[in-house]
């Protein structure tokens, strides 16, 4: 009797801390953080999966007549990482760095760090339980979307940074990029492909952080693995693939869609078409592998990062 009545205060201390750690708060800046480190590391997979889906794109809108324009300059992850620092400099696989770390900072913390929020606002408690799926998937669609609408200025500028690399730079930095889009293409260019946009971050959305959500709570609501790193890379790696297998077709569009030039395209689904008519349905999955390794690793570290930041996080508020 002695000996339980001790421990109370232990259980009491832990669940004190629980609250805390779970506060949107922590989340929001847990999530942007995260999202930077992940963004960080796999940059090079990213610009890679971004020269292979725009390339080809030139013979939309060109009449080929010259049997060399259809040697693809790229071929695999690999091939395209070592052609890109063969004939751009290392440097040209980070291009587009520091507007993709305003894009996470921006868009991680909304759609990741307030996902759990609005899923409560929804009515799903987050116990898995009775996983509510279709509230789940409200939810994501709905952080993703009000993420896009916020600030898709952000990802038109790392999109066209990473497109030119470092040798044929269209700008001299992302402030650079920021100020003469606006004054080339005013707002629209600024938020150009928001809808193609709010499509596949709602898809990327609800594949990662849903798929996340729902792996995650299956195995702690059936206790067959615990709250840590090996339930954190499960969970990841599931949510990775699958955000590449439905995601793939919708980010090429837009990838082509925010790339492209003024009056090249009347909207994303003319975009979408004319890929289609002129490139066939494979093109939808260019860069299919480099995207999985992108996705995939970029979730690992993404989800791994958030959640041990979330709990140093209320370890040093806790403590202070």
């Amino acid at each position: 009797m002695t000996q339980k009545s001790a421990e109370k205060p232990v259980v009491a201390a832990n669940d004190s801390f629980k609250p805390f750690e779970t506060t949107t708060g922590v989340k929001f800046v847990s999530a942007g953080l995260a999202a930077s480190v992940a963004e960080i590391v796999t940059m090079p997979i990213d610009t890679s999966k971004v020269r292979l889906q725009i390339q080809g794109e030139s013979a939309i809108t060109t009449a080929v007549t010259d049997s060399t324009a259809h040697v693809k300059k790229y071929r695999g992850l690999f091939g395209t990482l070592m052609t890109i620092a063969r004939e751009e400099g290392v440097r040209s696989l980070y291009s587009g760095l520091v507007p993709a770390i305003h894009r996470q900072l921006a868009f991680a913390s909304i759609r990741i760090g307030l996902y759990d929020r609005v899923k409560e606002i929804y009515g799903d408690d987050g116990s898995g339980k009775h996983p509510k799926v279709l509230t789940k998937i409200a939810a994501s669609i709905t952080t993703g979307t009000l993420a896009v609408c916020l600030f898709q200025c952000t990802d038109v500028v790392k999109i066209r940074m990473q497109a030119s690399g470092v040798k044929n730079a269209r700008y001299t930095g992302a402030f650079n990029a920021y100020r003469t889009i606006y004054i080339q293409e005013g707002v629209n260019g600024l938020w150009k492909g928001s809808f193609a946009n709010i499509a596949r971050l709602s898809l990327v959305n609800v594949s990662e952080v849903v798929v996340y959500d729902i792996i995650k709570s299956f195995f702690l609501a059936r206790q067959l693995l615990h709250d840590n790193v090996p339930l954190h890379l499960v969970s990841a790696f599931g949510a990775g693939f699958a955000a590449t297998v439905i995601a793939s077709p919708v980010d090429v569009v837009k990838t082509r869609f925010m790339n492209s030039p003024p009056g090249q395209y009347k909207s994303a689904l003319q975009c979408a078409v004319a890929t289609m008519k002129h490139n066939g349905p494979t093109a939808f999955y260019k860069g299919f592998t480099p995207n999985f390794m992108r996705l995939g690793s970029w979730n690992i570290v993404m989800f791994l990062t958030y959640e041990q930041l979330k709990r140093a996080i209320a370890a040093l508020a806790s403590s202070s």
